[in-house]
């Protein structure tokens, strides 16, 4: 087991008074079997009421309102949590999931139809020629191997970038450029697997890095598949790994836009800047 702390915060400078409409907060990592929540703490500047709810995929939700008047937002979230995730692969696929191709039994098929809906038909076709650069449908196959050779596919032939505008690229853009960042990778990845009739999905959530003198972790987004056996398994086409003890996921959606970590609104003078600063460090 591996402790850490995940330190977030996020500022909001507007240009005069605004008055704040109910901001969603996604930032309570998702406790499961393999990942304790220790300890969490909530604070914002202005102080807000916070209702706790989870939404339609299970995630953890805090809808804030505000009473006054104010020139900045400030949300800072404290949370120590203990990690036992960490032997990734240490799982088991039902026997008629390990040979790809395969079908998912009628009663899992009626659940995971939603995230295994094909992408509009120029992109699907655009995915299934591209694939055809690390395996030839003739070929026989794990479905486990599959999975990996296109993760490490993204990893080893597009280039990671940094982009601070909001937004996931499109899987055509992505490709085009030869580029992005993780959302973007991640739904590339999220794209290829439904394209492979598999049911896939986003995940947001934080990475725990070896510290530099920039870098002490980071928000972070992956994709994961669902294997029959094994249940949703985590892939980071960004490193080319699986998700493992560094992975802490906060939310999981079926299409990338819903899970931002803070949305809300404002009423006022026009124009803010934003400030974001993640830490995430182990705990003795």
């Amino acid at each position: 087991m591996q402790r850490y702390k995940i330190l977030h915060r996020t500022y909001y400078n507007f240009s005069g008074a605004v008055t704040l409409g109910p901001h969603h907060l996604r930032l309570r990592p998702r406790e499961d079997y393999d990942l304790h929540i220790e300890s969490l703490s909530l604070k914002l500047t202005p102080p807000a009421t916070l209702l706790w709810h989870r939404d339609v995929e299970g995630n953890s939700v805090a809808t804030a309102t505000f009473d006054v008047p104010a020139n900045q937002l400030a949300v800072e979230s404290e949370v120590i949590i203990q990690q036992y995730n960490e032997a990734p692969l240490d799982f088991l696929v039902a026997d008629y999931a390990v040979a790809y191709p395969f079908t998912y039994q009628p009663d899992d098929r009626i659940m995971l139809l939603p995230y295994m809906a094909y992408p509009e038909q120029n992109t699907k076709d655009r995915l299934t020629e591209w694939m055809k650069n690390f395996w030839k449908p003739e070929e026989t196959i794990q479905t486990y191997t599959l999975l990996q050779r296109l993760g490490t596919h993204i990893n080893q032939t597009l280039s990671y970038r940094v982009r601070e505008e909001p937004g996931v690229q499109t899987v055509g853009q992505t490709l085009e450029y030869g580029t992005g960042s993780c959302r973007d990778f991640a739904l590339l990845f999220m794209e290829a697997a439904r394209c492979l009739g598999l049911a896939s999905r986003f995940v947001s959530g934080y990475l725990h890095a070896p510290p530099s003198a920039t870098d002490y972790g980071a928000t972070h987004a992956w994709a994961e598949v669902y294997l029959p056996g094994a249940g949703w398994k985590g892939f980071d086409p960004t490193g080319g790994t699986m998700a493992g003890t560094d992975h802490i996921a906060v939310a999981v959606a079926r299409l990338p836009e819903s899970v931002p970590p803070i949305e809300g609104s404002f009423v006022g003078p026009p124009g803010s800047t934003l400030h974001v600063g993640v830490w995430v460090t182990k705990c003795e």
